[in-house]
Formats: structure tokens, sequence, C-alpha cells
């Protein structure tokens, strides 16, 4: 079988097995958002917490739930670290300095995932379960309950109320998260993936079954469970350096793609959640459209990229094989790398530094695109919202109507809100990448120069603003100046688009539905779909096209 054919068929077992899980996972979802009954141990939980599940909260009182219960998870995960060199299960790891340590909770408590340090040579197992492993569920919680709070906003009726956020946080990590990661670590230690506690071991090195004389240490660790929810909750951080490509995470082809379909499966059904929250399952098809067209788009042109690059070595390997594990090869590396970088994942199973300078571009322009397609837990369904809502603003302007989405009108305040939600992010990029290339040091941590060393920059601070978390690989990130400005672009890039979602949320629930009349663009329909995909683009690239022209793009064109 050839590579490419290898590749296609896997892709098309892949939307096979998310078209299959779409239905009652997206169906489940929406009940447990919208059920009023609380399970025992959720009740436990709200106890001792002290939180009123019942309580309804306008948008300023969710806000301040999600950001205190996010500042509390920062300034624990914070502290775990530091204190890792007195901790039982440190494996004799000292603890983490000031400023990764900083980077690190950021990068955790904002579903970025950003690691700057060997996870086997910097993290015990304490910090790993009882920290970064919890981080993954909550902030993926957290992450669905403000885009199921966006979508109330689409479905009350002018009572402003937008749920309560403990019942919310509480509900998606214990009826969704938990029970979906329990298989999926199952599936990965049947897989090969490991799963103990066990310390450090000197292991030999071989080659073809022969001692090559060196040796390696090796430690083990809850591996798989902490695999299952770092893809679920589109989180991304491995217990090792080389994260999905090490085989201790990722052994074989099957769980790889298996591993991709975790990190779509719960971003791809929330769209089915969203139709059935606001009584329309066409409006949750519409969406689940355009993130699916740009998603298939993104990997063809990738594979396209990688297969086709020409020169012997490629033609006798059967594509662009460099920095990508050939038990994967390059189709389902190529698939893995769109997958990871437009969703919030930041998982690698290859390095994106040794893909093709057009290839690099597009893991790229992926997460330049917001993480919308299908984008983080939660986050790349509330982002696509935001997105439709610019696309019927464009609508009505170019036909003098006042544009409606859902049955809410589009005003002035509306748009103002989902204006700053699409220009805070970019602005973080571009303002911090160039404020890296201007100043001498941070220079000194690009391991390229020219148009590959500003894509390392580039890219860092794409992921970082974006929550993704991949790295290009080359840059060395664990300086004061990256720990400390990429961990500020998480923390900005999280939250205040947060804030101007559930703000927009509020003002949404605040109005009377308007009926729809002759008029009304049908957000429901292909017409609809392209515009959105169109405008989503456009602005992409306006907003990008220079950069990347000076990054990726002038690498493509030159090689």
């Amino acid at each position: 079988m050839s590579p490419v054919l290898a590749g296609i068929l896997q892709l098309l077992a892949l939307i096979a097995a998310l078209a299959l899980v779409h239905r009652p996972l997206g169906d489940h979802m929406a009940r447990v958002y919208s059920s009023d009954r609380h399970l025992r141990v959720e009740k436990w939980i709200y106890k001792g917490i002290g939180a009123d599940p019942d309580t309804g909260m306008r948008w300023p009182a969710y806000l301040r739930g999600v950001l205190a219960f996010s500042a509390a998870g920062v300034l624990f995960l914070y502290l775990l670290q530091r204190l890792q060199g007195v901790l039982p299960g440190s494996l004799g790891f000292s603890s983490i300095d000031p400023d990764q340590a900083f980077n690190t909770a950021v990068s955790f408590v904002t579903n970025t995932n950003w690691q700057s340090y060997y996870g086997e040579q910097a993290m015990g197992h304490v910090v790993q379960t009882a920290g970064l492993a919890v981080q993954n569920f909550v902030s993926a919680a957290v992450g669905m309950a403000v885009a199921v709070a966006l979508v109330r906003g689409f479905a009350r009726s002018r009572d402003g109320e937008l749920g309560n956020f403990w019942a919310d946080l509480v509900r998606g990590v214990v009826r969704i998260l938990i029970p979906l990661s329990v298989v999926a670590a199952i599936v990965l230690v049947a897989c090969g993936v490991i799963q103990n506690f066990s310390g450090i071991h000197e292991v030999g090195q071989f080659v073809d079954g022969h001692s090559s004389g060196g040796s390696q240490q090796w430690n083990g660790g809850a591996v798989a469970s902490q695999e299952a929810i770092k893809e679920l909750g589109t989180n991304g951080g491995g217990y090792f350096n080389a994260n999905s490509a090490h085989p201790f995470e990722n052994p074989t082809p099957f769980s790889n793609l298996f591993e991709i379909f975790l990190l779509l499966v719960v971003p791809f059904s929330l769209t089915r959640t969203f139709g059935r929250m606001v009584g329309s399952l066409k409006q949750g098809y519409a969406i689940l459209a355009t993130m699916a067209t740009i998603w298939v788009g993104f990997v063809a042109l990738m594979m396209w990229t990688e297969f086709a690059h020409h020169g012997p070595a490629f033609d006798l390997a059967g594509g662009a094989l460099e920095g990508k594990e050939t038990r994967f090869g390059v189709g389902a590396s190529s698939i893995f790398a769109v997958s990871t970088t437009l969703t919030s994942t930041g998982a690698v199973d290859s390095f994106h530094s040794s893909f093709t300078g057009l290839g690099g571009g597009i893991t790229m322009l992926g997460m330049q695109l917001g993480e919308i397609a299908p984008g983080g837990t939660g986050s790349g369904l509330y982002g696509m919202l935001i997105m439709a809502i610019i696309a019927v603003f464009i609508a009505g302007l170019m036909v003098g109507r006042t544009p409606e989405y859902l049955g809410r009108k589009i005003g002035t305040r509306e748009i103002k809100f989902a204006a700053l939600y699409i220009l805070i992010t970019p602005a973080l990029v571009l303002v911090l990448t160039a404020a890296a290339m201007a100043l001498p040091t941070p220079g000194n941590s690009m391991t390229n120069t020219g148009a590959h060393g500003f894509s390392e920059i580039l890219y860092a601070y794409t992921s970082a603003a974006n929550n993704n978390g991949s790295a290009f690989a080359g840059l060395n990130a664990d300086t004061q100046w990256f720990n400390t400005t990429l961990g500020l672009a998480m923390l900005l890039g999280r939250f205040l688009p947060m804030v101007f979602v559930l703000a927009l949320a509020g003002s949404l629930a605040g109005q009377k539905p308007v009926p729809a009349t002759a008029g009304t663009l049908r957000t429901d329909k292909p017409l609809f779909t392209g515009l959105l995909v169109g405008a989503i683009l456009i602005i992409t690239g306006l907003t990008y096209f220079p950069a990347l022209a000076l990054g990726p793009l002038a690498e493509g064109l030159a090689s």
C-alpha cells in the first residue's frame, strides 16, 4: 500500500469514527448541561466548596467564578512546583525555578500546556498527577462552561442569566470528562501505553539486538490516564519531552489514530450540543460543516505539501519524513499536526520545525484562525460562534439590514464585544513577536537564523496566545524572557476573550427574541457556511499575512 493511500484511508476511518459518536455524545452533553438534577457526588463537591448550584448567575457573577477558580488553580500549581523538592514521589527532582513554575502553572490552568522543560527530567509523580493532570480536567471543563454560557445567551429570553458556573464546571468533569477518560485510558493501556508509579531505571541501549555499551535513564508514570485527558481536554502537555512521539505515550499506529480521535471528538460533538440547546439541530450542523470544511481542507493541503516535496531523498522515503516517526508515516503525522493545531491541544507526534516550509506555515495558520476548527474543548465552539456573529454582521452590511443570529439582533454593543474578541489574540501575537525580534537577548534562543528562525519566535507566541501549547522546536524557551512573556500571553489570551464572550452572552440573554422574516439571513444553510468559512479565512489572512510572509512563506518559496 502506498503511503498516500494509507494516509487517505486513515483520514476516512477517523471521519467515520467521529460521525459514529457525534450524535450520542452531543446529545449526552446537552442533557448534562440542561439537567436540574445533581448527582450525590456532585452535591458533596458543592458542599465542600460552599457553592449553591441552583443559583442563577448573570455574566459578571459567572465571570468572577471563572477568574477566581482559575486564579486559585495558578496559585496551587505554582506552590506545588516550588515545593516539589520536599514532597514524596518527587523522584529526586528539585523544586522548579520561580519563572518556570509561573510559566507552567499558567500554561496548564489556561489549557495551553506549553512546556519549556523536559517532563521526564523535571516533574515527579505528585506534580504530574495531583497538579498537571488535575488541571487537564478542570481547565477543559472551564472552557466547556463558558461555551455553554454563550449558548444559553442565545437560548434564553430577557432574564440575563447564564446558568451557574460551579454546576457547569462540576458536571463537565464528573459526567463528561472523567467517564470518557476512564474508557480512553483503558484503550491506551491495551495499546501499550504505560501506567505505573515506578522510579527511574537505567536502561541499556541496543542496536539490532546487540548492546551498544551505552545506557539511558527512564522513569515511569501514570501516563495512560494523563494521556487520555491530555487529548480529550485538548490540553497537550505530556509526561515526556517527545510528547506523543514517545513510544511510552503513543506506541502504535492505532494508538496514534485513537489519540487524534480523542482530541477531536468533544469539540466536534459540542456542535450538536449547541443545536440541541438552541432548539435547532440545523444550526448545529451549519457550525459543524464550517469546522469540518476547514479541518478537511487543511489536512488535504498538509498531506499535499508533505508528500509532494521534491528531491531524491523525499521520493525514496515516500514524502518528507524528517522529524516524523516511521511507525506513523507522513500521512498520519500530517493528520495529527493539523488536528492538534486546529484544536487547542498542542500535543505532537512529529516535530513541526522539520516539516516543509509551507507545512510549518499550515500549522501556524491553523492556530491563527483562532482555534475554532473544531478548536479547543469549549473554546472552539464559542470562538466559532463569535465568528458567526461577525459573518452575519458582514452580511447585514451588504444588504443594509440590522443583522440577526438565532433570533437575536446583533447591535452596536454585541459587535463591539465580538470585535474585541477577534482583535486581542492577534495583538498579543504580533506585538510580542516584534518585541522578541527587536530586543537583543531573545534572539539568542533561536537555533536557526533567517526565515526559519523568525518562524520559531512567531510560532511560540502564536501557540501561547491561542492557548495551543505546541512548539516549533529549535527555540530555547526556558529563559526568563520567554517564561514570563509567554506566560503573560497565555493568561491574557485565555481570559480576556472569556470576558468578552461572557459579556456578549449576557447581552444576548437580556434580549427579547425577534421573529424571523423574509429578509432574515438563513444561518442553517450551505450559503451561510460558505460565508462563514470565507470570513474566517479572509480576516485571518489580512491579520497575519505580513508575518507569515517573513517566515514560513519565505522559507517555502525559497525551497
